[in-house]
């Protein structure tokens, strides 16, 4: 623990250093001044590179507070209003990704210690994959005018991998206008930006990755301090037997907010402090009741560029019941448990989870991230010894942009799962993905 608070000071007060661009800024920027601006006018067709004021505007596609590393960048060609004041951009990402597993083979396409077989078959004990699961179609309109303000409207579909993986789903649907997004958005509690690049989907096994309909209202409260409150559309994942207990729809909505402190090249670093309120409800079966439990999270996180080639990242979460917000414990149905003093009562337990992550740019094209992360449950009361008890990744990754909107990775994951028995396994996998986002 006391090497844990040692790496979260030095990652959160890496700021003192300089407010310059760092590498990962020169390699965003350079994707915002490739793109060419499409005009029509007199039935003329014509494309140019963007003014200084559109290179503002089209970083917005690059620096938002809830971007993940994964997403779609700026599109190569824009459309854009004589006054500037309209923006509207097409674009999407081509992404194929393959894996290699050995030893002790995972039993879906992503990385997940939570999934990783206690006692593995060693009549499998060898996978090769691939999907093109990642690969998205998006649509954005940025504008400005007297009664919206700065606005946009943003719709988002991809190949999600799960189940079918070549069914197109609906990732993200919102519009924000001056300080408020409504739609179907990141959640307000996760912090995408502090999560480190990688190339297997799933990241870090802590990673809080959650999107809901919502409203948010999100003011910028000085030049380095910004604020969010939401109410968003609840869903919880809860470990109901239908024997004793039984799910029930959700009928309160979740409450969220964050504060965050930044600086630097648009804001690019920071430190967020976020919380989320849930409301659980099950029945119990046994006494025909219905009960509403209450989940609640915090999240401390931060990304910080304290030289120009080096990124240091950090996340550290904790709460009980807030753990369907995306991570190893999702995949467990871990928001409500059993209890095992009553029957037919829930309970929500306690968890946390850290990760810490260094990305090194050789040059703003070329960079590498090592990333460490765990998940871990700390229930109050007994549990099943053929449960997860904790899972541990470390994963190294390279990637390398040969060209501007051509992305090349490849990655080496080692996890850990460990039961409350203190039985456990490990799993490795080398992965790579090619990505062309246009």
């Amino acid at each position: 623990m006391k090497k844990l608070i040692l790496i979260a000071i030095f990652l959160l007060t890496g700021h003192i250093c300089s407010n310059a661009k760092s590498l990962v800024d020169v390699q965003n920027d350079s994707l915002a001044t490739a793109s060419r601006v499409v005009t029509i006018e007199g039935g003329k067709v014509s494309s140019s590179r963007p003014s200084p004021e559109a290179v503002q505007r089209i970083t917005t596609f690059l620096y938002d507070q809830y971007r993940n590393a994964q997403d779609p960048g700026a599109p190569y060609f824009l459309f854009m209003s004589k006054d500037e004041n309209l923006m509207m951009g097409i674009g999407g990402v081509v992404r194929m990704r393959g894996w290699y597993d050995w030893g002790n083979i995972m039993p879906g396409n992503a990385f997940i210690p939570y999934q990783i077989p206690i006692q593995h078959d060693p009549a499998n004990n060898k996978k090769l994959g691939c999907t093109p699961a990642g690969t998205a179609l998006f649509f954005r309109i940025i504008g400005k005018n007297n009664i919206l303000g700065d606005y946009q409207a943003y719709i988002e579909a991809n190949f999600n991998g799960g189940g079918s993986e070549h069914n197109f789903h609906l990732k993200k649907a919102y519009v924000m206008a001056r300080d408020f997004t409504v739609g179907y958005a990141s959640s307000t509690f996760p912090d995408p930006a502090a999560c480190p690049s990688t190339v297997d989907a799933q990241g870090p096994n802590n990673k809080m990755d959650r999107t809901s309909v919502l409203v948010r209202y999100m003011p910028r409260l000085s030049e380095n301090l910004l604020a969010a409150v939401s109410v968003e559309n609840p869903q919880s994942y809860i470990s109901a037997d239908g024997i004793n207990t039984m799910t029930r729809d959700s009928y309160i909505p979740d409450f969220a907010a964050m504060l965050q402190y930044d600086w630097g090249h648009m804001s690019s670093q920071h430190v967020r402090l976020s919380a989320i309120y849930r409301s659980l409800p099950y029945r119990n079966l046994v006494n025909g009741t219905n009960h509403n439990k209450a989940g609640w999270g915090v999240q401390l996180s931060s990304v910080n560029h304290p030289i120009d080639p080096l990124t240091l990242y950090l996340t550290f979460n904790y709460g009980a019941g807030y753990e369907g917000m995306g991570g190893d414990l999702l995949v467990g149905g871990c928001d409500l448990i059993g209890d095992p003093d009553r029957a037919g009562y829930m309970y929500a337990p306690r968890a946390f989870g850290w990760c810490a992550g260094i990305q090194y740019n050789f040059r703003p094209n070329l960079y590498m991230t090592v990333i460490a992360s765990q998940s871990r449950m700390l229930p109050s009361k007994a549990i099943d010894p053929d449960q997860y008890k904790y899972g541990l990744l470390g994963t190294v990754n390279i990637f390398w942009n040969p060209l501007p909107r051509v992305m090349l990775g490849a990655e080496f994951d080692m996890g850990k799962r460990q039961n409350f028995s203190h039985a456990h396994d490990y799993s490795r996998r080398f992965g790579i993905v090619g990505q062309l986002s246009f």
